[in-house]
């Protein structure tokens, strides 16, 4: 994947009018590897390689970070590059490296996926991006294959361009389905807000996780809409200004929690564009050995424990709609904030349910889910806590995003020997 990423770059760069940084982050044991890898991307016309490991990493943020006002700048550096996996805090730093090197948008792609082929070509979701990625949408419309966008919307800029994915289940749990459909209803259902109805948490169940059902890419399909959170994934997206606003929550070993913004983007209204484009998915060989299992089945169950606090947020950011804005049209951080410190008051009755359901789910399914069940009962509390912690942490980072963003624009990515970091122009 790595080598294709490195062909997209080459793509974007050689069919549009830009400039392309390449940007990877390592922390794998196969930073040599993925060095050699990336060789082909090097000296490319207008494609510029940035293959970070997690030290370099480090040192970038100590930088930005010593740049702003805040304090506390340790917890800072843990909120952006914490000891365990977080979805959310990765993509975060791609955000802030991408305003360092002076990147208009950012387009993510994850090393666990491949891209389509068609005829011999491959099928590049870039392509799609930079056709309308920043533009008006009044002027977008006219490169895309159809418009399903209110009137008052189309002065605003395209903020997202994205697509999904085919292949496995973007969550490792298709053996739940096999063994149990019923429990896997039952868990899959805690996904919803407590107070839905059977019928509402079966529709949600019967879309989630399982990617559009359209076939392999034939042809290009796109629509200028508000996008549906449902209908897209974060390994085949690209963002306009909005990360520049609002980070991603930083929760730890918890899946899901990098795809807020997508939510808010649709929440205040903001134009996108809807490809078809889609990635193809696939599982490592390390989610099926037994640490693997347990270390995903934890960031499943830690997801569904903090989705009490993201349904409430969506809840209210809908209510909110474009209230979220402005008066340029760019999303209020503050109003997002606030919601956020306000979802920590919650009562957390709902989370112990959600608890008590996942821990007889897999009792049942027995084996080795009886045994995470096991363990999940041993961490209850905690893991109530770290879901209210993990909000927290998030309004905090939101409240602090503006200064990083700000200080990341004059802070060069790798500080040459013996100069203070200040970004060159």
């Amino acid at each position: 994947m790595v080598t294709a990423i490195g062909e997209e770059a080459a793509y974007a760069a050689a069919h549009f009018d830009v400039e392309v940084h390449l940007l990877v982050l390592d922390s794998s044991d196969a930073y040599r590897e993925h060095a050699r890898a990336l060789r082909s991307a090097h000296g490319l016309p207008r494609v510029f390689v940035r293959h970070l490991d997690e030290a370099e990493q480090r040192d970038f943020l100590r930088r930005v970070i010593h740049r702003t006002e805040h304090t506390k700048h340790e917890l800072l550096l843990d909120l952006m590059l914490p000891a365990g996996l977080s979805y959310g805090a990765c993509t975060n730093r791609a955000f802030l490296i991408a305003v360092a090197l002076g990147c208009e948008s950012v387009h993510r792609r994850d090393s666990d996926s491949r891209y389509q082929v068609l005829r011999g070509e491959t099928v590049f979701p870039v392509h799609q991006e930079l056709l309308s990625l920043g533009k008006r949408a009044a002027d977008a419309a006219h490169g895309v294959g159809e418009t399903v966008l209110a009137p008052e919307n189309t002065h605003k800029r395209v903020a997202m361009v994205a697509g999904s994915f085919l292949g496995e289940l973007s969550v490792d749990i298709d053996e739940i389905r096999r063994l149990d459909p019923d429990v896997y209803y039952d868990v899959v259902g805690l996904w919803a807000p407590g107070h839905w109805s059977d019928e509402q948490k079966r529709e949600l169940v019967e879309e989630s996780f399982q990617g559009p059902r359209t076939g392999p890419f034939t042809g290009d399909r796109t629509t200028l809409t508000v996008v549906d959170p449902m209908h897209v994934d974060m390994c085949n997206i690209s963002f306009h200004q909005v990360h520049e606003r609002v980070p991603l929550p930083p929760a730890t070993d918890t899946i899901g929690s990098d795809y807020f913004l997508i939510h808010l983007v649709h929440a205040a209204a903001l134009p996108g564009v809807l490809h078809n484009r889609h990635i193809v998915n696939f599982y490592t060989g390390e989610r099926r050995t037994d640490p693997g299992f347990m270390a995903y089945q934890l960031r499943f169950a830690k997801f569904f424990l903090s989705m009490l606090y993201f349904n409430f947020l969506y809840d209210e950011m809908a209510e909110a709609g474009e209230t979220l804005l402005d008066g340029q049209g760019q999303v209020r951080a503050s109003a997002i904030a606030e919601l956020a410190r306000k979802s920590t008051l919650l009562d957390r009755a709902e989370n112990v349910q959600r608890l008590d359901t996942i821990e007889a789910a897999y009792r049942k399914l027995g084996g080795r889910y009886a045994t995470f069940a096991a363990f999940l009962a041993s961490r209850r509390e905690r893991l109530l806590d770290e879901a209210q912690s993990d909000i927290a942490d998030f309004a905090l980072l939101i409240e602090t995003w503006e200064a990083l963003i700000r200080a990341a624009r004059d802070t060069a990515l790798v500080q040459a020997p013996g100069h203070p970091g200040r970004r060159s122009r």
